[in-house]
């Protein structure tokens, strides 16, 4: 059963893993440095301990509580009862969810680990808005991708924003980092899967006609908001596709094409 601490002051060093929460580039280098990461709101903490991650600690305003009641009464880490008012001072805004849990990192698989038996897997290259690493994720989670592999410059699929927006589906989909960009792709295609690129381009095939979903195995590649994907990134593919678009529309954002790309290429299957 977890100790139940109630704190006042805000400076409190057992309150640290909470210091500057809106502080982006801070947080970007402690996170990971410290293997810790922050899940916010009821829903994504309980998902994260489902998902197996440990609970270093817990921050939850007072009225949180009982809501937590089975989870301070099952984790053996401490929980810190806080008003709304140092919570804010902690952590830098008001934390309107009321509920924070400090999570222990794991190490992340290698990638030939995750392609052994994936069929359907997105590979995103220098996607670096924690907002739509969330909405990618969510959307893979829901639409029945198997896997997620990250260039070496996508940001953290665990920073609190990341999490938040794909609400805990960043720890349904399993992931990994491609250390050397874009050579690692060919790793890819080695191990059967075809390297879709997705790109508004003209030469691009429309993704229905390409019919991904009756491959064998299938990378999607997507790139950064507004930029896309790299010249390399590009000539690394197998083939390029596109959404076909009415209007005059050349472009959606990076989570909104996502989530149609995934369908064309996992529709038929069974989605768990």
């Amino acid at each position: 059963m977890a100790e139940l601490i109630t704190i006042d002051d805000p400076a409190d060093p057992r309150l640290g893993d909470y210091t500057c929460l809106t502080d982006v580039e801070l947080r970007r280098r402690r996170e990971p440095a410290e293997g810790l990461f922050i899940a916010e709101g009821e829903k994504v903490i309980r998902r994260a301990r489902y998902s197996g991650y440990q609970m270093r600690s817990m921050l939850l305003s007072a009225k949180w509580v009982d809501t937590m009641r089975d989870v301070i009464d099952e984790v053996p880490a401490p929980v810190y009862a806080v008003s709304p008012e140092v919570a804010e001072q902690v952590t830098g805004y008001h934390v309107h969810r009321g509920a924070l849990a400090s999570m222990e990192r794991r190490p992340l698989p290698d990638a030939s680990e995750l392609l052994a038996d994936a069929r359907r897997v997105v590979v995103m290259e220098a996607v670096n808005d924690h907002t739509n690493i969330g909405a990618v994720f969510r959307s893979a989670a829901a639409l029945g991708m198997d896997a997620v592999l990250l260039s070496p410059d996508c940001a953290d699929p665990l920073y609190r924003r990341s999490v938040k927006v794909s609400m805990g589906a960043v720890f349904s989909v399993p992931y990994a980092r491609l250390e050397q960009w874009p050579r690692d792709l060919e790793t890819v295609r080695e191990r059967g899967f075809r390297l879709l690129a997705l790109t508004p381009d003209a030469k691009a095939e429309d993704i229905d006609v390409v019919a991904p979903h009756r491959m064998e195995r299938v990378a999607l590649m997507l790139g950064a908001e507004g930029e896309g994907l790299s010249t390399r990134a590009l000539v690394a593919a197998d083939q390029w596709v596109r959404i076909p678009m009415a209007h005059g529309v050349d472009s959606l954002n990076v989570g909104a094409a996502a989530a149609v790309a995934f369908y064309a290429v996992t529709a038929g299957r069974p989605v768990a």
